[in-house]
């Protein structure tokens, strides 16, 4: 029971961040909810690769017999995570224009200054 807690986290970051993504009308509210999901998915990848009483995965000279984790899913992760820092300061960089331009951020006000 213990060993789902991480996907129990996994599934209620991406409910989260579904949540506001669909519910909420405040970009920078949604903007979150982005980031909750990709957290959510850089989590499941850490938990994919996690195995019981492991090492970590670095080449050393004496091997102890013991199993490693598995290093890709910790290489995917720490790729996501710099991709996902760049798609965050691009979409704030997006609202940041869009708050000038409307002079609010939300949504259903913006889309009727446009009609």
């Amino acid at each position: 029971m213990i060993y789902n807690i991480p996907f129990v986290a996994v599934a209620i970051l991406v409910l989260l961040g579904l949540y506001a993504i669909i519910i909420k009308r405040n970009l920078i509210k949604i903007v979150i909810g982005i980031t909750l999901i990709e957290s959510g998915v850089n989590l499941f990848l850490i938990t994919l690769g996690f195995r019981q009483n492991s090492i970590a995965p670095i080449h050393t000279a004496g091997s102890s017999g013991m199993p490693m984790s598995l290093p890709v899913p910790q290489a995917l992760t720490l790729t996501s995570i710099v991709i996902g820092v760049a798609v965050t300061a691009l979409m704030l960089s997006l609202i940041v224009h869009i708050y000038r331009h409307y002079n609010t951020l939300n949504v259903t006000k913006i889309k009727e200054d446009e009609e």
